[in-house]
């Protein structure tokens, strides 16, 4: 959980803000939940291994003797818990106010989750998730509208070259039963190939070897990895049925193929498609129920993002299943890309004026320039002008200007912090 400079603080709104404006042009409308959700709601099985990472809030009013009859029983110590994604409080949100709510809502939540993660570069305890989802549409066009809002939304912000690694999940269960392997092993089996960009083709094969999997589903597999064509391009059913083996459903395939042609359709012919079909792309959250998706970008190895369909969530919560699929933006990986704003800087002005100027003089100069658009910040000269300034620009000051008593607005010389 992290402090955040001025200068951190006002990059971070920044790029929030243009995250905000794209989505909301594409119809999506912000939601607010609350930071806590009942302790089983949060482990009910649905939220993978983030469930393990959840901080839960001990019950009030409990006395030392209760604390210790229930040290055996989590659940019975605790009754709420700091939600640990977005997903899961938006079904409990969509079940409590569908009345209320258009027959296919178009959601944006952009709010802070908490994991206790061992921190390191890139993972936190604290962070943000920007996430849009679509509830009550089971067409491919929900995944397409999800994935050209998010396109958008990072193109806005300079990272251009973007694309989507796509997958379904009813692909890789039938990708996994023609090889063999019995359907109670496949969630470890999946646990083994989500490692597949980490640990290589043979070391997937021979965790799935030490895992106990059945010998010859295994070997099924392996060959599979051996001689496993690329997707042929362009994206389209042609290229998903190349990849597979046979057995997977035809339902899966056209409807990744129709994710395909309405992202295309929205593009426009001429550009080549930001779709990119990778039959291997798992994402671990036990919700998933369909299509699966990451955000990549050339610039770096990691993913920026991720979604996909769950369309068993909320009918837990509601008592019927409604479709849904959403798409989750890595706000903190994305921030740290995103180029500095020269822009804001330059009109971002430090007045350094002397000691002897009147305070009346001062502030006249600060609304003027306020006034004409500018962010104004008053410094007193120092002996050491040179560290001041470097100060300034630290926190995001592109200019300043030298005033003097007696300084009038068109007097001044406005000079750039190098």
């Amino acid at each position: 959980m992290r402090d955040f400079l001025p200068a951190d603080k006002a990059r971070r709104e920044r790029v929030l803000a243009v995250i905000r404006e794209r989505y909301r042009a594409h119809g999506f409308d912000e939601i607010e939940t609350p930071v806590m959700e009942e302790h089983g709601r949060l482990h009910a099985g649905i939220g993978g291994d983030n469930e393990k990472l959840a901080y839960n809030v001990l019950k009030r009013g409990l006395d030392a003797d209760a604390i210790r009859a229930a040290a055996d029983d989590p659940a019975a110590l605790t009754d709420l818990g700091l939600r640990y994604d977005l997903t899961v409080p938006l079904a409990r949100f969509y079940a409590t106010n569908r009345g209320a709510l258009p027959t296919v809502f178009r959601a944006v939540q952009i709010a802070p989750v908490w994991r206790a993660e061992r921190p390191q570069k890139g993972r936190y305890r604290q962070f943000v998730q920007c996430d849009i989802d679509i509830i009550g549409d089971a067409a491919p066009r929900a995944e397409a509208e999800l994935i050209v809002a998010t396109l958008d939304a990072v193109d806005a912000l300079g990272l251009r070259g973007a694309n989507v690694r796509i997958n379904d999940r009813r692909a890789l269960d039938g990708m996994l039963a023609s090889f063999g392997f019995a359907e109670a092993d496949r969630p470890g089996v999946l646990i083994t190939i989500d490692k597949l960009d980490k640990i290589g083709p043979e070391g997937v094969v021979a965790e799935l070897r030490e895992r106990g999997a059945d010998p010859a589903a295994v070997a099924e597999f392996a060959e599979f990895l051996d001689r496993a064509p690329a997707p042929a391009a362009p994206f389209g059913a042609e290229a998903i049925r190349t990849a597979l083996p046979p057995g997977v459903p035809d339902e899966v395939v056209a409807h990744l193929a129709g994710v395909g042609a309405a992202v295309a359709a929205a593009l426009g012919a001429d550009d080549a498609s930001p779709l990119v079909f990778d039959p291997f792309l798992v994402r671990g959250m036990g919700y998933y129920t369909g299509t699966i998706f990451e955000l990549a970008h050339p610039d770096v190895s990691y993913s920026l993002g991720g979604g996909g369909r769950y369309d068993g969530m909320i009918g837990r919560f509601l008592g019927q299943d409604v479709p849904a699929v959403g798409f989750s933006i890595g706000f903190e990986r994305i921030v740290d890309l995103v180029a500095k704003d020269d822009a804001t800087a330059a009109a971002a002005i430090v007045l350094v004026h002397d000691r002897d100027v009147p305070l009346d003089e001062l502030l006249a100069l600060k609304t003027r320039f306020v006034a004409e658009g500018a962010r104004v910040r008053l410094e007193q000269r120092t002996k050491n002008l040179k560290a001041l300034l470097e100060r300034a620009a630290a926190d995001g000051y592109g200019a300043f200007a030298l005033v003097a008593a007696g300084s009038a607005r068109e007097s001044l010389e406005v000079k750039p912090l190098a």
